[in-house]
């Protein structure tokens, strides 16, 4: 760890100047407390840096929560062993999986399946609460329930260093979530403008605790944190459907033993202690790891995931990496790396063989295994996994 500031904590060995200087500005703000950490995976983002905990008195800025509201991610430990899918044809397995949630931004549910039906109606008695309605921010919000996204979230099928078989999944609060977050940010800057409060950044706008504004921002954001962990359940469940059908064990031939099931966010605001004060602490590319929480740390799409167990560490907030983190651009990826790059760093991964996936090949993040030693004093490892199926989106 390096203390840039009295307000700037980094846990990153890989990090730019221009990612350095946009977190040092997110930590002048006024109201943070005590100071801003930079996790290991830490990179430029719009507004606040992704991979950082950004803890404020008194007041949130939506844009550092993020737009994808309550992003995260799921996995679950089955009974399975490599030994059950050996001699079986992966490729089937990825195309039941495609079949079974719909892929890529803007595609959603033709209907409500039956899996899906309580977490709505969950939902629905959420937003009642919140005295809100989801469907002004979009109108098909609850066929979105039980969808992937696209960029960097994916499904994967992966063994771990003792051959057990796990389900792992990335996602967030999709099209509704993503309206709602845009809302807030754009009240927050027509506050600022109202009230001629200078900003470093229009994204570093912020809401105040006791206005109607901030009450309103937190109710939605938790309804939408909520979305979010259920849309994960949802897939989930769906994703477990299909790996039983496709190994052909338990009852019906469709049963997967679940041996332990971890969902986590990586991009949410929680009210927590620190240093002796109440803070709202808003995660933008990082999982709570307070001593003894499990979380999960993801690699690129062919490069290995991490189960964790939070280490409790004071000074990052209880806080560790959600990921890689990227050190190109979706464009300077595209324009560095070649399609068959792309095909030899996903050798002996069973995955759609398309350029669409160009600008996530692993070279355009940070290496895992730096991020993890970076980690060190943040998480414990308890798993290492490497995938063999990797589905996503276009």
């Amino acid at each position: 760890m390096e203390r840039l500031t009295n307000r700037l904590l980094s846990w990153a060995s890989l990090i730019d100047e221009k990612t350095i200087e946009q977190a040092r500005t997110s930590s002048r703000m006024p109201f943070i407390y005590p100071h801003l950490a930079l996790m290991p995976d830490a990179h430029l983002g719009l507004g606040a840096t992704v991979g950082s905990v950004i803890p404020t008195l008194g007041a949130i800025m939506p844009a550092a929560v993020g737009v994808d509201i309550g992003c995260g991610m799921i996995a679950v430990k089955t009974a399975f062993t490599r030994g059950d899918l050996a001699g079986r044809d992966l490729v089937e397995l990825r195309e039941q999986i495609e079949r079974a949630i719909p892929l890529s931004a803007g595609r959603d549910n033709r209907k409500i399946v039956a899996t899906a039906e309580p977490r709505v109606a969950e939902l629905e008695d959420l937003a009642a609460k919140a005295g809100f309605d989801p469907a002004s921010y979009a109108g098909r919000w609850r066929n979105q329930l039980g969808s992937l996204g696209s960029g960097n979230h994916f499904i994967e099928i992966s063994v771990d260093e003792t051959d057990a078989v796990w389900m792992f999944l990335h996602s967030g609060s999709r099209g509704v979530g993503n309206k709602i977050a845009q809302h807030h940010i754009r009240v927050a800057q027509r506050l600022a403008k109202q009230w001629w409060i200078e900003l470093p950044h229009p994204d570093l706008a912020y809401l105040v605790e006791g206005t109607p504004e901030f009450t309103r921002y937190i109710s939605e954001l938790r309804w939408a944190q909520r979305f979010a962990l259920l849309n994960r359940e949802e897939m989930m469940d769906r994703v477990a459907n299909q790996l039983g059908r496709f190994v052909g064990t338990g009852p019906g031939g469709t049963g997967v033993d679940e041996l332990e099931r971890i969902n986590c966010h990586h991009n949410f605001t929680e009210s927590e202690m620190h240093f002796g004060k109440r803070v709202w602490v808003s995660r933008k590319g990082a999982i709570m790891a307070d001593t003894g929480r499990p979380g999960l740390i993801p690699g690129s799409m062919g490069t290995a995931s991490y189960v964790v167990e939070g280490r409790g560490n004071p000074l990052s907030l209880n806080s560790s990496p959600h990921g890689a983190g990227r050190e190109h651009s979706r464009t300077s990826a595209r324009k560095t790396f070649t399609h068959e790059q792309l095909r030899e760093a996903m050798a002996g991964i069973e995955y759609r063989d398309t350029d669409a996936f160009l600008d996530e090949i692993p070279q355009a993040y940070k290496p895992i295994d730096q991020v993890m030693a970076d980690a060190d004093d943040l998480v414990t490892v308890r798993h290492v996994l490497r995938q063999i199926v990797n589905v996503k989106g276009d």
